[in-house]
Parts: structure tokens; C-alpha cells; sequence
């Protein structure tokens, strides 16, 4: 995993996230994030993208953030769910 990667979410409203390579899938109620050591899945409803620069990696989304799964390279997975 590339050192320096950060993933904040505030009061389960909006999530920022950092050095973010693509958005792979994006629905009102998921996002699938790219970034170095494997994906990331956001879940949650009414979700927006608010901003996404594949030049810096900075990503930001708002909604109703119900869970956040880290799908690791290889095959091993953490998880972190928000209610």
C-alpha cells in the first residue's frame, strides 16, 4: 500500500479521500474507488460526486455514507462500516 493514502468521512455526510487513481462505478447509492493497494467501496444512498482530479488523487462525495469496504490487492479485506 502507497504510504500517505487518507480516507475521511464527516458525520456520515460527505467522504474525501486521497490519492485516488480512478472511480471506477458510480451509482446514487455506491462508488468503487481505485487507488494503489487495491479498491474501495462506498456505501450509502443519494450519493454525489462533488470532485474527482485524477491529477492530484484528491476525491470528495456527499450523501447518506452507510459503510466504506477496503478491498485489498491479493485478496485479504478490512472493513470499516459507519452508521
Amino acid at each position: 500500500m502507497e504510504e500517505g493514502h487518507n480516507l475521511n468521512v464527516e458525520q456520515c455526510k460527505k467522504i474525501t479521500a486521497t490519492q485516488i487513481l480512478s472511480v471506477d462505478a458510480f451509482s446514487d447509492k455506491q462508488i468503487i474507488l481505485s487507488y494503489s493497494g487495491g479498491r474501495i467501496a462506498v456505501a450509502g444512498s443519494g450519493m454525489k460526486i462533488i470532485n474527482f482530479s485524477k491529477t492530484s488523487g484528491a476525491f470528495a462525495a456527499t450523501g447518506s455514507i452507510t459503510g466504506v469496504k477496503y478491498m485489498q490487492k491479493g485478496g485479504s479485506l478490512k472493513q470499516r462500516l459507519f452508521k
